[in-house]
């Protein structure tokens, strides 16, 4: 990450100083006699030419390190587990997730089905299913107080639904494919106006959300290039849009007759801002968001680069460099993941990008303006914008992509009476019943479900399944599954994970099927975790499998032992065999040994 802080030059003043040092000068001092002032004239200059280099006296004092007061308790109102607590499913690949100031959230999938769900104590529960589009939804949109919610279809509709009673209110045709939507009006307005880009033109149309299909304002002649993204800033009642081209525009609503806000920027013309960046680099953004007091925005763009603006003066003060190169320059140098896992997320960042799903990641603040949040190809970044660093990775050891999150940091039970600051800062069990949840929702490349993220593990659920089944399979999928076809127990390769690296095998299911499907289904079970080498001889092998660490325990999938499985092709004419461990004839269990070299006296054994 580099910060684009430009350093501030420091005056040495030692000029001042030195008429300061003359000018205090003692009476006594001017009573020397003519030879000792040449004495030290002559030793001062000697001392001068001696110097080489600056004066000690000219150095820039070292910059004071940027401390975020109270940081630690910002972080407690956010999520920080590494792995996610729940999963819930839509029948498609999520493209949309929201979630509004009415505690609910909203997620939307690639076959145009919206659902939503209410967030209660602990996560969160399913309220209703619409199918409210037949084509894929390319925009969804909640507005500021979060009591409306819109949908845009490549199908040319746009449809608006009602949050807190979850009911769709108003469907709109367009005469044109959407791109993107946002509502631009605030608390109070009498009118819900919300603005929709074209797909092949820039221009900008403005509905009534609750009006017919007759726009109340086309913007023409702001963008020359299709707009991919608009943003309402709530705080300034000002909207932020930005074309194709990278040409990014500020522009009011409705109530100021759609101009420049002029008397609430402190520029007149972008040529004094930062905001030809995305121009300037060729990069088409992919998310914006504002933080709660609306003085800073935060922009991910297509060329990996998370940028952070003050939105008055249209400055860029932050960049965050999230490129593949960077990542594999930090590769080589820390190794901070296992090589594999790593060449595994390069090629899955390879395919990303073909795709055109790169477009639907975003960024988002925290309610305290001072953390954003994004995701990236080693989980989702929680970087401090006032410290310039990353201080938490939420999801790094999951095995899931996330593009498009979301944050909830209320209170989903509330409490009629004001809470005061002895409530909050007493111990108080009945008090605390009432904290908030903090969690994080995300989407994930072409995956079927949503993921939560909160303060909790998914451990602390005990028996619960993380992954919630909530849809039924359908008439297709059920059609397309073989009769009689289950669970996989056979596989032709494992890995075995220890501490001191990792075991490839190859294994053979056709010559010894029992023993490869013993071997598979206690691993897949997890039996095989936390096991020992219990059994280590020097030259000629190692010995694993017994859950008691002793070598007289374990036993076989089927509850007892089974017979011994021998092919004139495998045997232990090369180093690196693996067999089964057993006391005698048909007497195999779990236990399994691996030789280190060739061992001719166990043929047949």
């Amino acid at each position: 990450m580099s910060d684009s802080d430009s350093n501030e030059s420091v005056s040495s003043g030692h000029e001042h100083d030195k008429e300061e040092q003359i000018s205090e000068t003692n009476v006594e001092e001017n009573q020397e006699s003519t030879s000792q002032k040449r004495q030290h004239s002559e030793e001062s200059e000697e001392s001068e030419n001696e110097w080489i280099g600056p004066m000690p006296t000219e150095a820039v004092p070292a910059k004071k390190k940027k401390v975020l007061h109270y940081e630690k308790l910002y972080l407690e109102n956010l999520p920080n587990s590494e792995c996610y607590e729940k999963s819930y499913m839509h029948r498609d690949v999520i493209t949309h997730i929201v979630v509004t100031k009415t505690d609910f959230v909203i997620t939307a999938s690639i076959d145009g089905h919206v659902k939503f769900w209410k967030k209660i104590e602990e996560g969160i529960e399913f309220v209703k299913h619409f199918r409210s589009h037949l084509l894929p939804i390319n925009a969804l949109s909640v507005n500021s107080n979060g009591t409306y919610m819109a949908t845009a279809s490549a199908d040319k509709t746009m449809k608006v639904f009602d949050v807190i009673n979850f009911d769709m209110i108003n469907m709109i045709k367009l005469d044109y494919v959407p791109m993107c939507a946002e509502w631009i009006h605030s608390a109070g307005d009498a009118i819900a106006s919300i603005a929709v880009s074209d797909q092949h033109s820039p221009k900008i149309y403005i509905y009534d959300g609750q009006g017919t299909n007759t726009p109340l304002h086309v913007l023409e002649k702001l963008h020359t290039k299709p707009v991919c993204i608009i943003k309402y800033n709530v705080t300034f009642d000002v909207v932020v849009s930005v074309d194709q081209a990278g040409i990014l525009e500020y522009w009011t609503g409705p109530k100021q007759d759609y101009k420049f806000p002029s008397k609430l920027v402190a520029f007149e013309s972008k040529l004094d801002t930062s905001l030809f960046e995305f121009a300037k680099n060729k990069t088409i953004v992919s998310g914006l968001a504002f933080s709660n007091d609306g003085k800073r925005f935060a922009t991910l763009s297509t060329d990996r680069k998370v940028r952070v603006f003050t939105f008055i003066t249209g400055k860029l003060i932050r960049v965050f460099d999230e490129t593949l190169a960077r990542y594999s320059d930090m590769q080589h140098t820390s190794q901070a993941i296992p090589n594999m896992e790593f060449g595994r997320r390069m090629a899955n960042e390879r395919d990303l990008e073909k795709s055109d799903f790169l477009v639907h990641s975003n960024i988002t603040f925290d309610y305290s303006g001072h953390f954003i949040l994004y995701s990236t190809m080693v989980g989702i970044k929680m970087v401090n914008i006032t410290t310039n660093r990353c201080v938490q990775i939420i999801g790094k050891g999951d095995n899931l992509r996330a593009l498009h999150v979301a944050l909830f940091q209320g209170r989903a039970k509330r409490s009629k009476a004001a809470i005061t600051i002895e409530q909050e800062a007493s111990n108080n069990p009945t008090l605390q019943s009432q904290s908030s949840d903090p969690t994080i929702f995300c989407t994930a490349y072409k995956k079927q479900r949503f993921y939560l993220y909160s303060r909790r593990l998914p451990s602390d659920l005990q028996d619960i399944d993380r992954d919630v089944f909530n849809e039924k399979p359908s008439k297709e999928d059920i059609i397309a599954v073989p009769e009689g076809q289950g669970v996989q127990r056979i596989y032709n390769s494992a890995t075995i994970h220890t501490t001191h690296g990792d075991i490839h095998m190859k294994l053979f299911a056709s010559e010894c099927p029992k023993t490869v499907e013993n071997f598979c289904v206690h691993s897949k079970n997890g039996y095989y975790n936390g096991h020992i080498f219990h059994r280590v001889i020097k030259g000629f092998m190692i010995q694993t499998g017994d859950p008691t660490g002793t070598g007289t325990g374990g036993t076989s999938i089927w509850g007892g032992d089974f017979k011994d499985e021998f092919v004139p092709t495998l045997k232990h004419d090369r180093p690196y065999t693996v067999s089964m461990a057993n006391a005698g004839p048909n007497t195999n269990g779990s236990q399994f040994f691996i030789t280190v070299l060739p061992t001719v006296a166990l043929v047949g054994q």
